[in-house]
């Protein structure tokens, strides 16, 4: 691979803005942009609208599918039998 063609990997922070929640990781992401860290450090930031403190799947908010009431409604409709 030519080294010159490699998009630059380096320290972003990630901030969830509904939830307020950031954290730092390594990615080829930029933006111009930053925030200090609690380290002192001033990094990228990229705000970002959903992460694992804001998604219902990790919250426990998430809503489960009534799958009984879907086959009731359909054996209603078209019948045990059929």
């Amino acid at each position: 691979m030519q080294q010159d063609k490699q998009p630059e990997y380096g320290p972003v922070v990630f901030r969830d803005r509904s939830a307020g929640y950031a954290f730092l990781t390594r990615s080829t992401a930029t933006s111009d942009r930053t925030i200090e860290w609690d380290d002192g450090t001033t990094y990228p930031v990229i705000d970002v609208e959903i992460s694992s403190e804001s998604h219902p799947f990790y919250t426990g908010t998430a809503r489960t599918v009534d799958s009984e009431g879907r086959i009731a409604k359909f054996e209603r409709r078209f019948g045990e039998d059929s």
